[in-house]
């Protein structure tokens, strides 16, 4: 196969089935039922599109707490000879699942995967009949709902809610003793690569564990463990090269997206019971002074604000729109994208990691600080935590955006210890990986110190981040949204500064109705606007990095570099060289494949680092 197509590539079998189309649909405003039973499908809706969005076909942007889905599923015979799990990736807000009238599953979490074993059913009937309820309350301000609004029409900085199902939902058939997660590491001082596997089903004796691991068609790693618990976890050992050119090649970066594929196998004897196919990548991140670290040396961060809506579907995309954003961010001269407020499809993480685009990955917000709002955001992190360490790409957790749901930490000493404990949490569970407490100001606990800044006069943000001097004078006195930067102490060493927001220029042709930071009154004047902006920015000794505000427009957001469809508002090339600036020798080390319009052939090298060593378990099956 040339890549993936597996809603979690990293987890993927060659046999599950995409349960996506027409499902029968109903509302449930008054939530009158209770059991599939009692409900009365009226209409149906295109999974896996929410029943706000165009797609869907139901396109009903009102207040609707409760819906329901129905769907019957043919079985086949091969999804009746093993165990057989139904995936859903996520659905908002609140989710109980029954399959043949027996309650499967339930999950609370807008953002996050869960799965049902629905054995059981499927050895009694060769049809699957599966109905979800899902319930989220549009105005349950302690929900972690990210830019969704809770009032009818979109307003200010927020977007219409998303319900229901929203992402994959899929069938996939396991045997009775399998492979049910895997978690990659990488540590490149030692020049190893961590695998962890968790199993399900029968250990029993004379049980292994093989991984393989490629570069393109040569064979890196070929061990077998013994299997002992149903958590094993093995370093495996890769060849120092030594010489730079050498290890270059094995790193991953976004000029190198060098990834590693996988093959991981479950056997018993010489008889083969699982296998999965996944990929791993060799990088390091960190923080050093006042420096951001890639692969041990400093690396500036060229991001985009990525708020990960799409006209048509809302929260949900297709996986060419996915790739799409990715390979945009990347012609428009980026190296990362800040996906705010938003958990993203795991599709849009593998494009990052395959098409090389640096990822913060932000916890969407409740706007309540409650014991309930606590739970509900602490409970979900973890999740997320889980399901994405594995991800090259991501390079930096945020679980706070500006203090949204922590509304007093100058004064409240548990909106403080809330946010001290979510940094130290996180940190226990990856210690690999930058965290930033709470994005744009009020610093309590942070591995970077990022700032929200939406001065329109270049020469302004000139003064305040020019000079390291100038930089620590802001940290101390500047109050954007007149809250201060920080609340603790600033090592001495310094931390690495980042302009987390800044820009938000609109351009808004015709008649069309929105705001922006700023405005620009032509395509030519939004160029020459936006490219004296970045030439500023690129001047100033004291930042590390910066994230311009925003990728594309986003309903009454006018401030893109694209416009809402993903067209290009001025010439891409003008535009990337404005962002991309001067590039330094010594970037130029860490990063020396960067090229923003040089993706089309790295991503057929990415597509070859894949596809061998498949082709090969293919062969041997």
């Amino acid at each position: 196969m040339p890549y993936s197509t597996h809603p979690t590539p990293l987890l993927e079998r060659e046999h599950w089935r995409d349960l996506g189309g027409a499902w029968r649909f109903a509302f449930d405003d008054a939530a009158q039922w209770s059991h599939p039973e009692e409900v009365v499908f009226d209409r149906e809706i295109v999974v896996p599109y929410p029943p706000e969005s165009v797609r869907s076909g139901i396109h009903d942007g009102g207040f609707h707490r409760v819906v329901w889905y129905g769907c019957a599923v043919t079985l086949e015979a091969h999804e009746r000879a093993g165990r057989l799990l139904l995936h859903f990736g996520a659905v908002d807000y609140r989710a109980r699942v029954w399959v043949n009238g027996d309650l499967v599953a339930e999950h609370e979490g807008g953002h996050t995967p869960f799965t049902a074993e629905v054995t059981r059913q499927a050895a009694f009937s060769p049809t699957l009949e599966v109905v979800v309820r899902a319930e989220d309350d549009p105005h349950d301000l302690t929900q972690p709902r990210g830019k969704q609004d809770w009032q009818r029409e979109p307003h200010s900085i927020w977007y219409p809610r998303t319900t229901g199902i929203w992402q994959h939902v899929w069938l996939e058939p396991v045997p009775e003793t399998y492979l049910q997660d895997l978690t990659w590491a990488s540590d490149m001082q030692r020049w190893q690569i961590g695998v962890r596997a968790v199993l399900q089903g029968d250990l029993g004796p004379d049980l292994s564990l093989r991984v393989r691991l490629w570069q393109g068609d040569t064979l890196l790693i070929d061990d077998r463990y013994a299997v002992t618990h149903r958590h094993m976890a093995r370093q495996l050992s890769l060849a120092d090269p030594g010489i730079d050119d050498f290890r270059n090649d094995l790193l991953w970066s976004p000029g190198h997206p060098q990834l590693l594929g996988a093959c991981v196998e479950l056997w018993r004897g010489d008889v083969l019971l699982d296998r999965v196919h996944s990929y791993a990548a060799l990088r390091s991140v960190g923080v050093s002074g006042n420096r951001f670290l890639l692969n041990g040396r400093p690396y500036y961060l060229r991001m985009v604000l990525d708020q990960g809506y799409w006209p048509e579907g809302l929260l949900a995309a297709t996986d060419e729109e996915l790739r799409r954003d990715v390979e945009l961010a990347r012609q428009l001269g980026f190296n990362g994208a800040r996906k705010h407020q938003k958990i993203e499809n795991p599709r849009w993480l593998y494009w990052c990691d395959v098409l090389g685009l640096l990822v913060w990955e932000e916890m969407p917000s409740p706007y309540r600080f409650t014991p309930e709002a606590v739970g509900r955001l602490t409970r979900e992190w973890l999740e997320v935590l889980t399901r994405d360490l594995s991800h090259p790409c991501v390079v930096a957790w945020v679980p706070f955006n500006e203090s949204w749901g922590v509304p007093d930490l100058p004064n409240n000493p548990a909106h403080r210890d809330y946010v001290r404990a979510l940094y130290h949490l996180t940190k226990t569970l990856d210690p690999s990986r930058p965290v930033i407490g709470n994005d744009g100001w009020e610093h309590i606990a942070t591995d970077l110190l990022t700032i929200h800044d939406y001065a329109d006069d270049p020469e302004l943000l000139r003064r305040r981040y020019g000079t390291l001097d100038a930089t620590r004078m802001s940290l101390e006195h500047q109050q954007p949204a007149d809250r201060l930067i920080t609340l603790g102490h600033i090592p001495e060493a310094g931390l690495p500064v980042i302009l987390s927001e800044f820009g938000g220029i609109a351009y808004i042709p015709g008649r069309q109705s929105g705001w922006g930071y700023s405005q620009s009154q032509s395509e030519t004047a939004f160029l020459s606007d936006y490219s004296l902006l970045l030439s500023v920015i690129h001047t100033c000794e004291g930042l590390s990095g910066f994230c311009y505000t925003q990728l594309a427009d986003t309903f009454q957001e006018k401030n893109g570099l694209l416009y809402e469809d993903r067209r290009p508002k001025a010439d891409l090339r003008t535009l990337a060289r404005s962002t991309q600036g001067p590039r330094t020798a010594r970037e130029m080390a860490v990063d020396p494949l960067a090229n923003p319009f040089g993706h089309s052939a790295r991503w057929r090298n990415r597509q070859e680092t894949l596809a061998p060593h498949r082709e090969t378990q293919e062969a041997e099956a």
